[in-house]
């Protein structure tokens, strides 16, 4: 029997999760969720009790530039005998492309970690004032108190714009929120502050983590743009990508695992579920991706290399 150990140091929450890689026939893990500590409408509870009735043996949570949910979670995990791991998922910029690097066995009251976090989160709230007095001058009335309401335990964004935008009847659905006012160039999109892709990895792996490029099929469906965006990355010390993910199509699949193995990087995978009302289930149900919990050996494995200097 192989025991692999992720500990968070440096914190009072202290967890030791122990997992039996060598006895157990291969099952699903979901490495990429959101809760209502960001813009998921799933509480920490239901996450866990979600993750149970599918029988998944692997769980972390990636809420938005913050990790206010991560000590309460991984005890709760543990609670029910279910492998929870540390995460969340950065927004940042590489070159001018925006993009998302997941972090992964991070300790989430690392000091330097939470200071960095802050100026993001600072963004993401000055952005939300500027996206409602654009909203306003075009007729469409929310107030910043409105949108505080839909998240008062963690981080706001567009997300729970576009759901006011929904509920008062200016839009029909998200998707058309984001299509008529809210996305990239639209009438009330803003730009925010990010940090580098690089600046990302770094603060990731001093915080003990190990950094992933989230959904990068999404970043360019051609796929033509991947090759040169990974090495760029595995330059500046990325540890992985992930590879199993809703909008993942098999040819993404094939090409991404390609370029995995060209630089030795870790492939993951997650449902990047927000919640019951939203298109993306929760791994391992029907019509749902299935990443193999034969990641989380390696995963652990990596997340040693800097949890060890943390």
């Amino acid at each position: 029997m192989t025991h692999f150990f992720c500990r968070l140091r440096n914190t009072p929450a202290m967890v030791t999760l122990i997992y039996d890689f060598t006895e157990q026939k291969t099952m699903c893990v979901d490495l990429h969720i959101h809760s209502v500590f960001s813009d998921g409408t799933a509480t920490l509870p239901e996450l866990i009790q979600l993750a149970v009735d599918r029988q998944l043996t692997g769980l972390a949570l990636t809420d938005h530039d913050t990790t206010e949910g991560v000590v309460e979670f991984l005890k709760l995990g543990q609670a029910k005998n279910l492998l929870t791991i540390s995460g969340l998922e950065i927004s940042a910029v590489h070159h001018g492309r925006s993009l998302h690097i997941l972090g992964y066995g991070i300790d989430p009251e690392n000091p330097a970690l939470c200071h960095w976090l802050d100026q993001l989160q600072q963004g993401r709230k000055e952005r939300n004032q500027h996206i409602l007095e654009k909203l306003k001058k075009l007729g469409l009335e929310i107030t910043s108190h409105e949108v505080a309401g839909l998240s008062p335990l963690g981080q706001t964004g567009r997300p729970h714009i576009a759901r006011l935008l929904m509920a008062k009847g200016y839009v029909q659905s998200v998707n058309d929120a984001f299509r008529l006012y809210l996305g990239k160039d639209k009438p009330a999109w803003c730009r925010r502050f990010s940090y580098t892709a690089a600046e990302s990895i770094d603060i990731i792996h001093q915080a003990g983590g190990i950094a992933v490029l989230a959904h990068p099929g999404q970043l360019d469906p051609s796929m033509k743009k991947q090759p040169q965006l990974v090495r760029e990355l595995c330059e500046r010390r990325l540890d992985g990508l992930e590879i199993y993910y809703p909008a993942h199509t098999r040819i993404m699949q094939k090409k991404l695992l390609g370029l995995a193995r060209k630089y030795d990087l870790l492939a993951t995978g997650g449902s990047d579920y927000h919640g019951p009302h939203h298109s993306a289930g929760l791994a391992g149900g029907k019509n749902s991706i299935c990443p193999p919990d034969t990641i989380m050996e390696e995963l652990f494995k990596r997340c040693s290399r800097y949890n060890d200097k943390s």
